[in-house]
């Protein structure tokens, strides 16, 4: 079943600079007729091409909600000036999508004695124990 490609077309609307964030922000509009949906990295790679970025790891899509009868999905989309940026601003889930970061794996038993040590402990010991509050250097 050799079967062409089906184009997708991205629309941005709603494109905002946020400077504190150090990113630009929008709603994508995609088109997609005859596919039943289109898959986030190439709604990346669409994005990262219509705004002129060198690292497609900057750009985040995310909330992609298919209209009622399909051809159409609306979601949300960050482009971020730099990787660095990225890390500081974006929530870890996120991160971990892109692969920017690693899932520190810990076993259900690690995590449970982990929270009875720290409710023995007030303050800044708690959160030595807790790894929160605590500055760590990204690479």
């Amino acid at each position: 079943m050799a079967e062409t490609k089906k184009q997708c077309t991205l629309k941005t609307r709603k494109f905002m600079t946020n400077r504190l964030l150090c990113r630009k922000q929008m709603i994508v509009d995609v088109y997609h007729q005859g596919r039943p949906n289109v898959p986030k990295a190439e709604i990346q790679q669409k994005l990262a091409k219509m705004y002129n970025v060198k690292d497609t790891t900057t750009v985040f899509v995310f909330g992609f909600r298919t209209q009622f009868g399909g051809g159409k999905s609306s979601g949300f989309a960050l482009i971020y000036d730099n990787v660095t940026a990225a890390r500081k601003f974006e929530p870890k889930y996120r991160l971990l999508r892109q692969g920017l970061v690693t899932k520190v794996e810990s076993t259900r038993k690690q995590r449970k004695e982990r929270k009875n040590r720290a409710k023995k402990l007030r303050g800044t010991a708690r959160n030595k124990i807790t790894g929160k509050g605590v500055v760590k250097k990204v690479q």
